[in-house]
C-alpha cells in the first residue's frame, strides 16, 4: 500500500465547502461552538460520513463518531479526527483539516476496496477551541475522562452565559452514546502546524513526538476607584498600572525561558472602564507554556513571586487563581513512529516536532496511544483569518496520515 494516495483534488473541495460556513471577509471563519454555523458543519459532515457508508453515532457531549467496520468489529478502532469549531476571526485549516483528512482517509480507502481489521472512526470533537466556553477541548476532555459530563454541561458561555448542556439541545447534537469508557487502538490527529518551523526548513511532515505543558490563571488586580483629577498621584492605588506592571512581567518570564517557553497575556478587562475614574479592578488572563514540566513549575513560581512584589509596591492587592492545567505530554512511541514511516512512504520531507498548542490529541493520549501529523501553514500564523494552507500540503498531510492508519488498522 505504499503507493497508495488520497485524492488531494477532493480534499481541498471539501475543505473550501466546509470554508464557506461561518466565511468571514478576510477569508476566514467565524464558527464558534455550539452555534448555528457550528451545527450546520456538523451536518455536513454528517452528511459525507453517511454518504460514504459510515455509521454515525453521537455522546450525550457531542462528540461525532463516524465508523467504518472492519473485519473485527469488536476489536478496539483506530480514531482518526479533530474539530470543527473556531476561533471568533479564526482560519480555513485549524481543526477543520484533521477531521476532513480522516473522512478522506475513508474515501480513499473505499476507492481502493480496502478492508480493514480494526473498524477506523473519524471524529469531530466538540468544542476544541475553547473560545465560546472554557475551558478548551471539553469533548475530548471528557471523553478521556479528564472532565466530567456533568461540569461540562454546566459550563456557561463566556458572555451571555448559555450552558453547554442548552446549547446541545438546541442545535440537535446532545446525543444518547456515552462518553468515553471504551477501549480505543489508536488515534491519529493531523493539524497545521500553527507555528513557523516547517516553513522557515522548508519541511512537509512535522512527526509531533508531543506537546507542551500549558497552565492557565485568571487574576484579579483590586485597588481603589477615585477621580482622576484631584487624587495626588503618591495617593493612588491604581488597579492598572499594577496588573501593567504585571503583564509586562509574564511577557519577560517567557523570555527569561525562551526559546521553548511561551507566555502570553490575552485577556484584559477593566472597572469601571471610565477616562476620568483611576481604575479599581482589572481582570486578566495568563497562559504560561514549556515541553518541560520543570520549567514549567519555575515559571509558576516567578509569576506569583513578581506578581506579589509589584502588587506591594503599587499598593493594589493581586489574587491568582489556576484556571486549567495539563502536563507535558508525550506521544506513544510506536503512533509516532508510524507517521514517521508513514512520512517516508510517501516520498516527504520530515522532522520530528514538539506542539507548542494544545490539541484533542494531548487528552486521547492519556488513554490511548496516540500522535499527530503536521503540515506548513504561511508564516506560521494560525487563529487568525488570513491563515493560509496548500493544497499539495494538505494533500501531503493526509497521504502520511492515511499511511499511518494502515499501520494500525491492518495486520
Amino acid at each position: 500500500m505504499r503507493n497508495l494516495k488520497i485524492d488531494g483534488d477532493r480534499l481541498w473541495g471539501a475543505l473550501m465547502e466546509m470554508a464557506r460556513i461561518g466565511a468571514t471577509e478576510k477569508g476566514g471563519v467565524c464558527r464558534l461552538a455550539l452555534t448555528d454555523l457550528d451545527r450546520e458543519g456538523r451536518d455536513l459532515f454528517v452528511r459525507w460520513c453517511e454518504a460514504a457508508g459510515c455509521t454515525v453515532t453521537v455522546d450525550r457531549l457531542g462528540n461525532i463518531f463516524a465508523r467504518r467496520p472492519g473485519r473485527e468489529p469488536d476489536r478496539p478502532p483506530v480514531l482518526v479526527g479533530s474539530h470543527l469549531d473556531s476561533q471568533p476571526t479564526g482560519g480555513r485549516f485549524d481543526g477543520a483539516y484533521g477531521v476532513l483528512a480522516g473522512l478522506e482517509v475513508v474515501r480513499t480507502l473505499n476507492d481502493a476496496g480496502i478492508e480493514t481489521d480494526a473498524p477506523v472512526e473519524v471524529v469531530c470533537w466538540t468544542n476544541e477551541e475553547g473560545s465560546r466556553f472554557s475551558p478548551p477541548m471539553m469533548g475530548s476532555g471528557a471523553f478521556a475522562g479528564v472532565f466530567t459530563e456533568e461540569e461540562i454541561r454546566a459550563r456557561p458561555d463566556n458572555v451571555t452565559g448559555e450552558t453547554v448542556g442548552a446549547e446541545l439541545k438546541r442545535i440537535g447534537y446532545a446525543g444518547s452514546a456515552p462518553v468515553g469508557g471504551r477501549e480505543i487502538g489508536a488515534y491519529f490527529e493531523a493539524h497545521i502546524e500553527q507555528g513557523p518551523i516547517l516553513e522557515n526548513e522548508g519541511t512537509t511532515i512535522g512527526v509531533v513526538t508531543g506537546a507542551q505543558g500549558q497552565r492557565w490563571y485568571e487574576v484579579t488586580v483590586t485597588g481603589q476607584e477615585a477621580h482622576a483629577g484631584p487624587t495626588p498621584m503618591p495617593l493612588r492605588r491604581d488597579a492598572l498600572v499594577g496588573a501593567a506592571r504585571m503583564i509586562d512581567a509574564v511577557n519577560a518570564i517567557g523570555n527569561a525561558h525562551a526559546p521553548l517557553a511561551c507566555a502570553t497575556c490575552g485577556f484584559v478587562t477593566v472597572k469601571p472602564n471610565s477616562r476620568n475614574t483611576i481604575p479599581g479592578e482589572v481582570f486578566f488572563t495568563v497562559d504560561l507554556r514549556h515541553p518541560d514540566d520543570e520549567k514549567l513549575a519555575q515559571m509558576d513560581r516567578e509569576l506569583r513571586d513578581r506578581c506579589a512584589a509589584i502588587a506591594e509596591g503599587a499598593a493594589v492587592v493581586v489574587a491568582i487563581d489556576d484556571f486549567w492545567r495539563f502536563p507535558a505530554t508525550p506521544f506513544d512511541a510506536a503512533c509516532v513512529a508510524a507517521v514517521r514511516t508513514g512520512a517516508e512512504k510517501a516520498g516527504h520531507s520530515h522532522r520530528d516536532i514538539v506542539s507548542g498548542a494544545g490539541h484533542d490529541a494531548v487528552y486521547l493520549a492519556r488513554g490511548a496511544p496516540s500522535a499527530m501529523v503536521f503540515i506548513p501553514c504561511e508564516g506560521g500564523i494560525s487563529h487568525n483569518e488570513i491563515e493560509a494552507a496548500t493544497p499539495e500540503h494538505c494533500a501531503a498531510g493526509a497521504d502520511v496520515l492515511l499511511q499511518a492508519v494502515l499501520a494500525r488498522a491492518v495486520d
